[in-house]
């Protein structure tokens, strides 16, 4: 380790993963489906296709990484994560071709299941269960500032070169990985032994050991089905929103502005609600009681369905806006409070294994109701996102099964805390 690279905290340490992170992957979706659809010249169809690859990668490298965290280091997985995600949208960047693009997907959706599981597992090992659910709405909140610093930073960029905000965001993960290489710390994880044992049992061991966990608790069962049909929901939504707003709804001619400028306006109006919903959520909801975590995110989705309907049927901009604005919002205050409460269900030996199913079973979702959707969207971009709202619902109901499973389902014992809980 370099002299002048002392090793953080933990805590720290995951906000300055967290920001970078998000820092560079916002100056790259400012504008990356305007260059897809604008430069690249992808279709609807293959604008969701395009999708459909990245989720069809995360779903088979979710569990092999998650594994792989749990058996080696997650630190070292979170590293390689972050690199690879920066080398695959250079690549994107670099090259506008469709071929490129796909081949972009591969890379950088292999390196988000690198990271999916293993970042939540490496802190909630670091500072305990308890002090994790509040680090993850706060990193929440991180992610938001640092993605409202790269709004306008992107669309400066952009005015240069469509590219060179997708360029110098993958260049920043680069940098990103190279110092958590040098800076990250890694005290809190325990492998367990597994002495004579091959590389490939040892991984066939820890599948099994998750798998048993998840059949043996009804709750941790629903919440997984609930993140499949969150996978099917969002799909869609993210991948249409854009041409959907361009041709559908057009963008106003105030001011003059450019597409990529409307659209940095839309995302920072988004996040600056976002922020503001997360410091409610930190003060308002426990994320360690279950009953309540399961009634909100009853209501987030709940209304979240109510406003993608909106979005897809409203004929006005600013109705559609402001629409897209309350779903943004409640997707951002979702997914932390989500992740807490799966969290605690977990033991750590197989914590980045479990987390990692969440992870598949969101891409599965995404896989499922991808190109279904996509297929819709050549026909009606209306259509498609109205679809994309109602397959939502099922998650609702999941919601409700899993506040009856509460009662009958014991929480594990929680790592021992080694911090507080988090009030920066």
């Amino acid at each position: 380790m370099s002299a002048r690279t002392p090793k953080l905290d933990a805590y720290p340490a995951y906000l300055i993963l967290e920001g970078g992170w998000s820092l560079g992957f916002s100056l790259i979706a400012t504008v990356n489906l305007v260059w897809q659809a604008e430069v690249v010249g992808l279709n609807p169809l293959q604008l969701v296709l395009v999708g459909t690859l990245l989720e069809a990668t995360c779903f088979l490298g979710e569990v092999p990484t998650g594994v792989a965290a749990d058996l080696y280091s997650r630190r070292l997985s979170i590293v390689i994560g972050v690199v690879m995600t920066g080398a695959g949208f250079f690549l994107e960047g670099a090259v506008p071709r469709f071929e490129a693009v796909l081949l972009a997907q591969v890379i950088w959706g292999l390196g988000a299941t690198f990271l999916s599981g293993a970042t939540q597992a490496w802190i909630s090992d670091e500072i305990g269960d308890a002090a994790a659910g509040h680090a993850f709405l706060r990193a929440a909140q991180v992610r938001q500032i640092c993605t409202l610093a790269a709004v306008p930073l992107s669309v400066a960029l952009a005015s240069l070169r469509l590219n060179v905000p997708i360029l110098v965001g993958a260049s920043l993960m680069l940098v990103l990985g190279a110092y958590l290489a040098l800076a990250m710390p890694e005290t809190g994880f325990c492998p367990k032994p597994r002495q004579h044992q091959a590389p490939w049992h040892s991984m066939t061991s820890i599948v099994r050991e998750g798998g048993s966990a998840v059949r043996a608790s009804p709750l941790l069962l629903t919440l997984l089905l609930v993140a499949a049909f969150v996978g099917m929901a969002s799909e869609g939504l993210d991948r249409l929103s854009t041409v959907h707003i361009l041709d559908d709804l057009g963008l106003p001619a105030l001011g003059g502005l450019d597409p990529v400028t409307w659209f940095g306006v839309i995302r920072g109006g988004a996040l600056v609600l976002g922020i503001a919903g997360t410091q409610a959520v930190r003060r308002w909801v426990n994320t360690s009681d279950g009953p309540v975590v399961a009634r909100a995110l009853f209501a987030s989705d709940a209304l979240r369905v109510v406003g993608v309907v909106l979005f897809g049927l409203t004929q006005n901009f600013y109705v559609g806006i402001a629409a897209a604005w309350g779903v943004s919002v409640l997707r951002t205050v979702n997914q932390p409070i989500y992740m807490a409460w799966l969290n605690q269900r977990l033991e750590s030996s197989t914590r980045a294994t479990v987390l990692s199913m969440s992870g598949q079973m969101d891409a599965l979702g995404q896989i499922a109701g991808g190109p279904l959707v996509g297929a819709v969207g050549t026909v009606s971009i209306r259509a498609a996102i109205v679809l994309t709202g109602l397959v939502l619902t099922p998650a609702l109901w999941l919601y409700v099964r899993a506040s009856r499973q509460l009662a009958q389902t014991p929480h594990p014992a929680s790592s021992v805390e080694r911090l507080g809980a988090p009030t920066a």
